[in-house]
């Protein structure tokens, strides 16, 4: 089970299965994070992410998306 998401993951990064990483956390609900993406993030991760392109800059992650968060980072499962 991923642990809910706090205020604390707030201006973490959040990295693929890989480590490679492909946002950053600017805010946060119970069950849900809004990521930035970064400038390199692929399509095909924002697509398996369940991302389309909207007017807004950040992206909301599920949890179910989410392996673990540590103090670091918030790391995806392997899409």
């Amino acid at each position: 089970m991923t642990p809910d998401f706090t205020t604390d993951d707030e201006g973490k990064p959040v990295v693929t299965a890989d480590g490679e990483q492909i946002g950053t956390v600017r805010e946060v609900d119970v069950h849900t994070a809004r990521v930035e993406p970064g400038p390199d993030m692929s399509d095909s991760i924002k697509s398996r992410l369940g991302w389309r392109a909207t007017e807004t800059t950040t992206y909301r992650l599920d949890e179910e998306y989410v392996e673990s968060i540590s103090d670091d980072e918030v790391r995806i499962r392997r899409l």
